[in-house]
């Protein structure tokens, strides 16, 4: 499991505690920490040392953005010999309980990934979202699915198991795009290469604790993302 964290060192201790309890042999977290000036990294190696092994620890020397984190974080879980890379925020947004499904869902059938979903029959959203980021996410996705035709619900989901065999193969170490961008090229690139992409359903909970990292320039990036995927396709 990958889990990418910028200043959640209130945060960051709970995940670990739930994942703790989960029954899934083999987990191991991965926290790829962009030098977090809240002491993030000082907790994980808290973490990894009170933890028997379940948790593990990559940092990196400064924030450059979720997409380089992932990369870098998935990178090592695949050279470490991991069979499944789980995608997760460290905001507690994303349910612990689901991971076992995802799992379960992935090696029953023939996916390559499988996406934990806000938009599927049984996903929801948090409730204290307010209208107008409720109606931002489900826009974003419509138009990411209008423009590339993934045929993917929650486009936009950062929430994902992927076969260890899949990020190889679409050649995750030379995926660029950041932010929501990442995740759009991610299904992008398997979508393209013939991977089906499973989704089950999750509620999306609002982070408990410290600020939403989503700026400006990422929403920028997130919205050019997918007309930049489409244009170098049809170049090629």
């Amino acid at each position: 499991m990958v889990v990418p964290t910028y200043d959640e060192r209130t945060n960051l201790p709970v995940l670990v505690g739930r994942l703790s309890e989960l029954d899934l042999p083999g987990l191991h977290v991965l926290v790829v920490d962009d030098n977090s000036p809240d002491g993030t990294g000082q907790v994980a190696d808290a973490l990894a040392a009170d933890t028997g092994g379940l948790v593990g620890v990559l940092h990196r020397e400064e924030k450059d953005g979720l997409g380089r984190a992932y990369v870098a974080g998935m990178t090592r879980a695949l050279a470490e010999g991991a069979d499944v890379v789980i995608q997760m925020d460290a905001d507690l947004s994303h349910p612990v309980e689901r991971v076992p499904v995802m799992v379960e869902t992935l090696l029953a059938g023939d996916a390559a990934v499988v996406v934990g979903s806000r938009y599927v029959a049984g996903g929801s959203l948090a409730t204290e979202w307010p209208w107008h980021r409720k109606a931002l996410s489900a826009w974003a996705n419509f138009y990411v699915n209008a423009v590339l035709r993934l045929r993917v619900k929650d486009a936009t989901a950062g929430f994902k198991a992927w076969r260890a065999s899949a990020p190889k193969e679409i050649d995750v170490t030379s995926v660029r795009s950041n932010g929501y961008a990442f995740q759009v090229e991610m299904n992008h690139r398997a979508v393209r290469r013939g991977l089906r992409i499973a989704e089950v359903p999750i509620r999306f909970e609002e982070r408990v604790a410290d600020e939403s990292k989503l700026g400006l320039k990422v929403q920028i990036e997130s919205a050019l993302a997918p007309w930049k995927l489409l244009l170098g396709r049809e170049k090629r």
